[in-house]
C-alpha cells in the first residue's frame, strides 16, 4: 500500500438510499487538477480494494469530496456505504483523467454534459475561478432517473451565487438543466435527446451546440457516453486530450456501475 495514503472522513451525507457523499482530510502535498480522478477504497482482507472516484472538491480545498452511488453487490461501494465519520479510506497519491481544461481548444460556451454520479467532476470544475474567466457561459447538465437523485448538484448549484468569492466571480455565467427520465418534472428527457433537439441551449438563449464555439466535457453512464460520443462526431466535434487538444473530451474510467 506504499502508493496510497490514508484519510480520515470527516463527514458523510446519505441523499437518497442509493447515493451519498462523504469529505475526508487531505494531505497538503496532493495536487491535483479539477476535473480530474483518484484511486480510492478499503482494505479488504489485508489488501487495497480501489475503485476510481472523481474529485467533487475543487483543488484549492483543504478537504477531498466525493459521490457515490450505492451497489448492494458492489464489492467496494457496498462497504463505502456503512463508512461514517472518523473512519478511514485508502487515497492514491496520482489523480489523472482527460475532463481538464487543458484537453480543450479555447471556445466561448463549456457545456458539462452528466449523468447520475457523473456530476462528481463537474462540481470541482463549476468552482473553479479560472473556468469563467475561460469562458462566457458554463452550462451545467445533470440527467437522474428520478427528481431525489438531483439532490446533491442542486444544493451545490444553489450554494455557488452565495459564496463571498466565487459568486461575484460566476455572475451570470452559470447554468444550470436538471432533468429526469422516470418522473413529471419540469425538465423530461435523456441528456442527449435534449441536446440534439436544441431543448437546452434554447432553454437558455444559447445558440445550437456549435464545434467552432462549443466546448464539451462528458461523465456518466456507458451507455449515454455512446450516444454523446455519436452526437458530437456527427455534428462535427473532434475528441480532445491534453496531448492533442479537440472540441469535447469524455471519462470512462468511473466507478461501479
Amino acid at each position: 500500500m506504499a502508493a496510497l495514503v490514508t484519510q480520515r472522513v470527516i463527514d458523510v451525507h446519505h441523499w437518497t438510499d442509493r447515493l451519498f457523499s462523504f469529505r475526508t482530510t487531505r494531505d497538503q502535498g496532493f495536487r491535483f487538477e479539477n476535473g480530474q480522478f483518484v484511486m480510492i477504497g478499503l482494505p479488504v482482507d489485508g489488501k487495497p480494494l480501489l475503485r476510481a472516484y472523481s474529485m467533487a472538491s475543487s483543488n484549492y480545498e483543504d478537504t477531498l469530496e466525493f459521490f457515490s452511488i450505492k451497489v448492494p453487490d458492489g464489492p467496494l461501494t457496498s462497504r463505502l456505504a456503512h463508512i461514517k465519520e472518523g473512519d478511514e479510506i485508502l487515497v492514491g497519491h496520482k489523480p489523472t483523467g482527460t475532463l481538464v481544461q487543458d484537453a480543450l481548444l479555447p471556445g466561448k460556451r463549456l457545456y458539462l454534459v452528466s449523468t447520475g454520479t457523473g456530476i462528481a467532476p463537474f462540481v470541482s470544475i463549476i468552482k473553479d475561478p479560472s473556468v469563467y474567466e475561460r469562458y462566457e457561459h458554463v452550462v451545467l447538465v445533470h440527467g437522474c432517473r428520478k427528481i431525489e437523485d438531483l439532490a446533491y448538484g442542486e444544493k451545490i448549484v444553489e450554494a455557488l451565487p452565495k459564496d463571498e468569492i466565487l459568486g461575484e466571480i460566476i455572475g451570470e455565467k452559470l447554468f444550470y438543466y436538471p432533468t429526469v427520465t422516470r418522473e413529471p418534472f419540469e425538465n423530461k428527457g435523456r441528456v442527449t435527446d435534449l441536446l440534439s433537439s436544441g431543448e437546452i441551449s434554447g432553454s437558455f438563449g444559447l445558440p445550437q451546440l456549435d464545434p467552432d464555439n462549443d466546448r464539451v466535457m462528458i461523465c456518466g453512464g456507458p451507455a449515454m457516453l455512446d450516444d454523446m460520443v455519436a452526437m458530437m462526431e456527427e455534428i462535427g466535434f473532434d475528441e480532445g486530450a491534453v496531448s492533442r487538444p479537440g472540441q469535447y473530451v469524455i471519462e470512462k474510467a468511473f466507478v461501479e456501475r
